[in-house]
């Protein structure tokens, strides 16, 4: 491997520091979001797995739109 790719040009021992706290910091960040992201689903599974869900009858209402706009004489 060429040692001039990693000096780059006298700058890298600025650039390949950098370089890394980015890469830890984003990568640090992505592991705390993904462990609370996870803490909240446990607490939204938890809420919302003893509501009881309740089933609605859908009313005619498209069909009564559809027969509203068929007598117009706009079309």
């Amino acid at each position: 491997m060429n040692i001039e790719f990693l000096v780059l040009g006298g700058y890298g021992s600025f650039i390949w520091p950098a370089f890394i706290f980015t890469f830890v910091s984003c990568f640090l960040l992505y592991l705390k979001t993904k462990k609370e992201f996870k803490r909240q689903e446990k607490m939204f599974l938890i809420e919302f797995k003893q509501i009881p869900v309740k089933k609605t009858k859908v009313s005619k209402q498209e069909e009564l739109s559809k027969e509203v706009l068929s007598g117009s004489p706009l079309y």
